[in-house]
């Protein structure tokens, strides 16, 4: 990555100064990070989910709505009750990860605008059964985004993480939902990786493939 990418300063009269962070921490968030699928035998501390959260918790929502939930499975316990909604190439390197996070969404977010948006008036805007569909897809979107930024904390505190589907949402939310507003959207496996076992990066579209500027 060239110093001119990697190095970024907003103009002086921006307050506050920043600068783009070093090329260590690119390297770690997205530069030299990988999907892993297979795991060391190594746990992951809850005072570290704990940090994880709190870190990926800042990034934005629309209306600061945060509708993502997670469930981090740990125990065999837990992970006995997740697996058979697995397909069948995800079940063993899950149940070798040192936690899955099920990554949810809460489709009544806007229960709690008052609390998280309290100068205006979000929630009526989603409120009644006729803004049913506006809160689902609102809820999707902005929980998605907060997967990512949860994948993001993740590697910038340390650990590997390997998203994927391939697993049963009605499963899942029957088991570890019920009850509940809640509804699945992705999981993602979490700790320390083996590269070892890594193929090649896989390729990327180059800018001009996929990207304008208008």
């Amino acid at each position: 990555m060239q110093q001119t990418a990697a190095r970024k300063t907003r103009d002086a009269d921006d307050a506050p100064d920043s600068e783009a962070l070093d090329d260590l921490a690119f390297d770690q968030i997205f530069l030299k990070a990988r999907t892993h699928n297979a795991w060391q035998d190594r746990p992951v501390p809850d005072s570290l989910l704990r940090q994880l959260w709190e870190t990926a918790r800042m990034g934005p929502t629309s209306a600061n709505c945060q509708p993502i939930r997670l469930v981090f499975v740990k125990s065999p316990e837990a992970k006995e009750a997740l697996k058979p909604h697995l397909a069948k190439n995800n079940a063993d390197k899950t149940m070798k990860a040192p936690v899955t996070a099920i990554v949810g969404y809460d489709v009544e977010f806007h229960e709690h605008l008052p609390r998280m948006f309290p100068h205006a008036d979000a929630r009526s805007g989603f409120a009644g059964e006729h803004k049913h569909e506006a809160r689902v897809e609102n809820a999707f979107r902005n929980g998605s985004l907060q997967g990512a930024y949860l994948i993001i904390a993740a590697r910038a505190l340390g650990l590997d993480c390997g998203p994927m589907s391939g697993f049963s949402n009605e499963g899942v939310d029957n088991t570890f939902f019920a009850g509940t507003t809640i509804r699945s959207n992705f999981l993602c496996n979490l700790g320390y990786g083996d590269p070892s076992v890594l193929h090649e990066r896989l390729p990327r579209f180059d800018f001009d493939e996929v990207c304008r500027i208008a």
